[in-house]
């Protein structure tokens, strides 16, 4: 038998725009190989699925709860609205990707207020949290029902577990839940070199969305339980957010080659490891800064805007904040020590120009 696919693109363009940019992992398209044939039962009936509650739980805790979905957009819109009523409000970062990168989904869709605070590094803390938690009797106001952190953060940055504690607490004190962002929180683990339920179980997560497109998965999140009751009817939500997969069990076949080994992790330290020398290498670029602490795989610099918009035709990375000359570059589980380089010398002769 034939077919008339084709490949459209050359593979051989490397890029520091997005880990969302590279393919899915080998590992993880022989999971979906051997998931496929035959029949299983659909909406998350199958068997893979069901066993992906014991793989999860294994990096959670035997209380954890997975929700397999589509994206991040939709794991984060279906945990949010599984934590709020409808006059509930969210406390986060102004950089935090549900109120920059979300089209207004967690509003929009999921019809609740996003109250933001100003963070020089991404990260909230008790006092900053403090900033919008109030008035909770006043009718006026959306009520502050949920904290959202981010995990690496969109700058990059990391909490530590101690960190995300003292925010749980805070939270919890005052009867709101917390809720974590995880698009990268592989990179948080392998970076922390620590396990991922010692910054989201331990540390007093009520709920997370877990990443895996950005770390090998062709595509798919997870809605993740940590404390039970902590949500609502999240089967019923998940499918009023059109978040519920037919033919779940090859979202859940990914997830098992990601978590129930070492992939996970592998992949997420050499896209750290490869950010590190990327960063290393830039600053020894003149007339280039760095801008945040290179503590996962994102390195955000400074630099001419004409050097960026000649360097961006030999390689694909995005502006973060245009005016200031800002840029974003991001490394993935296939970043290679030849990309990195290659780059960097990019960027010294555009510099040198």
């Amino acid at each position: 038998m034939t077919t008339d696919a084709r490949r459209r693109h050359d593979p051989a363009v490397r890029g520091f725009a997005s880990d969302n940019y590279a393919g899915a992992h080998p590992e993880v398209l022989a999971a979906l190989a051997l998931a496929n044939g035959g029949h299983q039962p659909a909406y998350g009936a199958d068997d893979y699925t069901a066993h992906l509650q014991d793989v999860f739980r294994a990096h959670f805790g035997p209380s954890a709860e997975a929700f397999p979905v589509f994206n991040g957009t939709g794991a984060n819109v279906v945990a949010l609205l599984g934590l709020t009523d409808r006059w509930g409000g969210v406390i986060t970062s102004d950089t935090a990707h549900i109120h920059t990168d979300e089209c207004g989904a967690p509003e929009r869709v999921g019809g609740l207020k996003l109250l933001t605070v100003p963070t020089p590094d991404g990260k909230l803390t008790p006092e900053l949290v403090a900033r919008e938690a109030f008035g909770w009797d006043d009718e006026h106001r959306a009520m502050p029902q949920v904290v959202s952190l981010t995990q690496s953060t969109e700058l990059g940055t990391l909490y530590t577990p101690e960190e995300i504690r003292a925010v749980s607490d805070f939270a919890h004190e005052r009867g709101m839940a917390v809720h974590l962002d995880g698009a990268r929180a592989a990179n948080a683990a392998a970076a922390l070199d620590l396990p991922l339920r010692a910054f989201t179980t331990d540390a007093g997560v009520d709920v997370l969305s877990f990443g895996g497109t950005k770390n090998g998965m062709l595509f798919g999140e997870a809605v993740v339980v940590l404390t039970p009751g902590a949500v609502r009817a999240l089967p019923h939500l998940r499918k009023l957010s059109m978040q519920l997969a037919a033919k779940m069990r090859f979202v859940s076949a990914q997830f098992e080659a990601l978590l129930a080994g070492d992939l996970w992790l592998r992949g997420a330290r050499h896209a750290n490891a490869m950010a590190r020398r990327l960063a290393e290498g830039v600053r020894e670029v003149a007339g280039v800064t760095v801008l945040y602490p290179v503590q996962a795989n994102a390195v955000f610099a400074r630099l001419p805007h004409d050097v960026s918009d000649r360097l961006r035709k030999r390689y694909r990375f995005y502006y973060w904040d245009e005016a200031a000359g800002d840029v974003r570059w991001m490394c993935s589980f296939d970043t290679t020590e030849e990309d990195v380089d290659g780059f960097l010398a990019a960027l010294a002769e555009e510099m040198a120009r």
